[in-house]
């Protein structure tokens, strides 16, 4: 591979020569060889490709960058943000915990190749912008990456998690609308239960993730709250007055999302509690979703030996030994989603009590396990809502056979003759393996005109 030399303040680094990142972040592909390359989500590298060209605009507006090197910066902030240079940002996510490499890996890629669209060289050991006194200029990693994080946050829950959430929400309710006269027997303790109808099912469904979407909406206000402008440790210090505000304005502007920035910068950077809230409520959803999963893959299991009283689409074979075989692959999908999320959300948790003091040195873990978050919850979403859920059908030979074997239906006779008389008629039909009609007038309490008239499985609805 050909090399060039790069210089940083402890020395020369080899650099394939292609690649527009410097020393810094050399130093770091050489000091980290920990997981995957490149695992940095490349959604918190556009967050910084927002926020520099933010900063660009900010620092010119207060008159301590030139409007040449502030064009320079955004027209590189938007090859960036048009994906254009994704292979230049290889670090890992285990690497310090402040994220000082990815932000200085950014602030080397918008110099070097701010410089080759000048017209300059690689090679060149002058370059036309400085990564740390022009691009950073105003700022900290201490700030620029808990920045990124929220900005990458925000921009993935609103653009694909909550979109997907509620693209399942209107199939779940549709299901509730299409299914509301379809009456089955319920279930409790994974016993039988009285009636309800299927739409009534699909009703809490669709409730729970009503109910999650609502919860992550309410969690982005503080995910909107921005750190930068804290710099170092929370002052401020090396930021001309104003910039803040400024900058953050500018990033609401360049994002069409109300970023603003936040009250206290101290705790913007030495905690990261807007994010445990954000998460916390993809943990509520994830949750909701894999009881909803797991609801339907039981309920339509079988097909002839479980309850089988819906039928899921049939997508593939499910498996290689049993012709014919049809497996709940979606459900089973989703429900290792969640089980993914959960896991995440405490490894997010652990990684936000590490704020020490004036900085919280679990940033990239934060960050990573987030996006995984929300990507995955999309994707799953989608996924589930296409492949199953349209799909759903119900098996109404089933429903009813399983409704009129149910000996719950009982329950319908406590107002008339009292809990424990029903009770025995109930323990008397499953002993004798009848109906509960025949053990109801077996007994005397009632005659069959009267059971007709009572036991209604609708009107327990």
């Amino acid at each position: 591979m050909k090399y060039r030399i790069e210089k940083d303040t402890m020395g020369e680094v080899k650099v394939p020569y292609e690649k527009y990142w410097g020393a810094q972040t050399q130093r770091s592909i050489n000091n980290f060889k920990i997981g995957p390359q490149s695992s940095m989500p490349i959604e918190i590298i556009y967050g910084f490709a927002i926020l520099k060209k933010a900063a660009a605009i900010t620092n010119c507006k207060l008159n301590v960058l030139s409007s040449k090197k502030r064009d320079l910066i955004i027209r590189v902030c938007d090859e960036i943000l048009n994906k254009e240079l994704d292979d230049h940002f290889p670090l890992v996510i285990w690497q310090t915990g402040s994220g000082t490499q990815t932000n200085m890996n950014v602030n080397e890629v918008i110099s070097n190749r701010a410089h080759i669209i000048s017209g300059g060289k690689l090679s060149d050991s002058e370059k036309i912008l400085h990564p740390n006194d022009d691009v950073n200029k105003s700022q900290s990693s201490n700030d620029t990456f808990p920045t990124a994080m929220h900005i990458a946050a925000y921009l993935s829950l609103v653009k694909e998690t909550l979109p997907s959430l509620e693209l399942l929400e209107k199939s779940l309710h549709q299901k509730s609308i299409k299914y509301k006269n379809i009456v089955k027997i319920g279930r409790t303790h994974l016993m039988d239960a009285t009636p309800l109808t299927l739409g009534q099912v699909f009703s809490s469904y669709k409730t729970q993730v009503n109910h999650g979407i609502k919860a992550l909406k309410n969690s982005l206000i503080h995910l909107s709250e921005l750190a930068l402008g804290g710099t170092a440790v929370g002052t401020g210090i090396n930021s001309p007055k104003g910039y803040a505000k400024i900058a953050s304005s500018e990033i609401s502007k360049i994002t069409k999302i109300p970023f603003k920035s936040a009250k206290n910068k101290f705790e913007a950077l030495s905690a990261h509690d807007a994010m445990v809230e954000s998460h916390s409520a993809l943990k509520r959803i994830a949750v909701s979703l894999n009881k909803i999963a797991n609801d339907i893959r039981m309920l339509a299991s079988g097909p002839r030996s479980g309850i089988g009283e819906i039928i899921i689409p049939s997508n593939e074979p499910g498996s290689s030994i049993m012709p014919g075989k049809i497996n709940p692959t979606q459900c089973e999908a989703l429900t290792m989603v969640c089980s993914q999320i959960i896991g995440n959300d405490a490894a997010i948790a652990s990684g936000a009590m590490q704020g020490q003091y004036e900085l919280n040195v679990f940033k990239p873990l934060i960050a990573a396990n987030f996006i995984q978050s929300a990507k995955l919850i999309n994707d799953a979403c989608i996924s589930f809502n296409n492949n199953c859920v349209k799909g759903i059908k119900p098996n109404h030979k089933r429903i009813k056979e399983n409704l009129d074997k149910s000996l719950m239906l009982v329950t319908a006779l406590n107002p008339k003759i009292g809990y424990e008389k029903a009770a025995i008629i109930a323990k008397n039909a499953f002993k004798n393996n009848t109906t509960l009609k025949e053990e109801a007038i077996k007994s005397g309490y009632l005659n069959a005109d009267q059971f007709d008239k009572w036991v209604d499985p609708k009107k327990m609805c």
